[in-house]
């Protein structure tokens, strides 16, 4: 993969193709940007600081003050997409989204240089940048125009002369293309200069966030993979174990059914191996909602299916996925399923409900909607606050909608 080119680059390139490119311009557009930007946060540190200050007796100043780094970090956040005009490369992008960057950020310490580099930018770079393009742009683009402004009948100060006619403005051409292609480079070097102060102040920060958001997110996912590994466990040795046990149990007491003769014992017998199957039943049926198998085998499409089919609602599924999904996501749909459905079976008192399914913008979107009383809530230690820390740990989230009266609609949303 080959680097995009910078700025220094080019600058260390032939002269006719460094003015012949856009990198003067993009100079030029760096520091024209940099006058208004610095306004902004100059204005921005100004009041801060001063309502900080004012209002310091009263304690809220302090809360004011504490604002300070977060300006700071939008501050970053824009010179960082504006470096790029000069330096090329993009910052690292993990596609994490702000809210869990946010969360990182909280327990990180207040980030210094992102804060001096805004005081930097506020007192120094917008003043030095307005100085530097009306010396090095402003004054060869005067002399360049002096044949255009002489025409108007009023001579044309240039500087230590004058020029009252169209002969001496003519003459002030020549010295205004060697200022202009000087002016040129000396924009290019101080912008050069400066985004790369911005970057090498500004970047560690950036590394350091990144770092413990990604960190934070491999946790995060870490801990829904053992999750879903231990629970694998337990179905694997509740089938292979206590179910294998349960079955045997069964086909002992059939056995001894046929060689008991009537009477209490035999009856005692019969008794005893409905109960067994019984408890079979609701093994297996533990087992299911603990893995289901067919979420491993057939993926969240079938899965969604099997236990609508299971439910004692009647239950319309539209979900149509191109494919297979990550094996958290699945589980966490289904189970998102499972609950919602469990739900509305126990307190809804739903004559219908509806499973839909699809994937939207790089996420699964899956909404359960049932026409009951409504009323619910996510309560804390209930099961759909468990799933709600589920999506969660997956960059998800869990919304219910349930007014009096209904309808209520469970709706999850969790990247792909």
């Amino acid at each position: 993969m080959t680097s995009r080119p910078d700025v220094w680059t080019a600058l260390r390139g032939r002269p006719w193709r460094f003015l012949g490119s856009s990198w003067p311009w993009r100079a030029l557009a760096y520091l024209v940007s940099t006058v208004p930007v610095g306004l902004a946060v100059a204005t921005a540190l100004f009041v801060t600081v001063g309502v900080g200050v004012l209002t310091a007796v009263l304690v809220v100043g302090v809360l004011v003050l504490a604002a300070l780094p977060l300006i700071a970090s939008v501050v970053a956040g824009v010179e960082r997409r504006r470096v790029q005009l000069l330096l090329g490369r993009r910052a690292p992008s993990d596609g994490v989204p702000w809210a869990t960057r946010l969360r990182a950020s909280r327990t990180m310490p207040v980030a210094w240089p992102e804060v001096g580099y805004a005081v930097l930018l506020a007192v120094v770079l917008w003043v030095v940048d307005a100085v530097a393009l009306n010396l090095l742009v402003v004054f060869p683009g005067i002399l360049l125009s002096a044949p255009v402004l002489v025409t108007s009948g009023d001579p044309v100060d240039l500087g230590p002369w004058q020029a009252d006619t169209a002969g001496e403005a003519w003459l002030a051409v020549g010295p205004g293309l060697v200022l202009l292609a000087a002016g040129l480079y000396g924009v290019t070097l101080l912008a050069a200069a400066q985004a790369s102060l911005a970057r090498l102040l500004l970047d560690p920060t950036h590394a350091r966030l990144t770092e413990a958001v990604a960190e934070l997110r491999r946790s995060r996912v870490g801990l829904v993979d053992a999750f879903e590994t231990e629970r694998r466990r337990i179905e694997r040795d509740l089938h292979d174990g206590a179910q294998q046990r349960l079955v045997a149990l069964t086909m002992t007491l059939g056995r001894a059914e046929l060689e008991i003769p009537e009477g209490a014992g035999l009856n005692l017998v019969r008794e005893a191996h409905g109960q067994a199957e019984a408890a079979l039943e609701e093994l297996r049926s533990t087992v299911r909602g603990i893995h289901p198998r067919v979420l491993v085998d057939h993926g969240v499409e079938a899965a969604v299916h099997d236990v609508a089919d299971a439910a004692e609602v009647p239950v319309t599924v539209d979900v149509r996925l191109p494919g297979r999904l990550p094996g958290p996501v699945e589980a966490a749909a289904y189970f998102v399923v499972s609950e919602a459905l469990t739900n509305v079976v126990r307190h809804a008192g739903a004559r219908s409900v509806r499973v839909h399914g699809r994937l939207a913008g790089g996420s699964l979107v899956l909404t359960v909607l049932d026409d009951g009383v409504g009323g619910a809530t996510v309560r804390s230690g209930g099961g759909l606050a468990g799933l709600a820390l589920r999506l969660e740990a997956l960059d998800g989230e869990l919304s219910v909608t349930s007014p009096p009266g209904g309808p209520t609609e469970v709706r999850a949303t969790c990247p792909v």
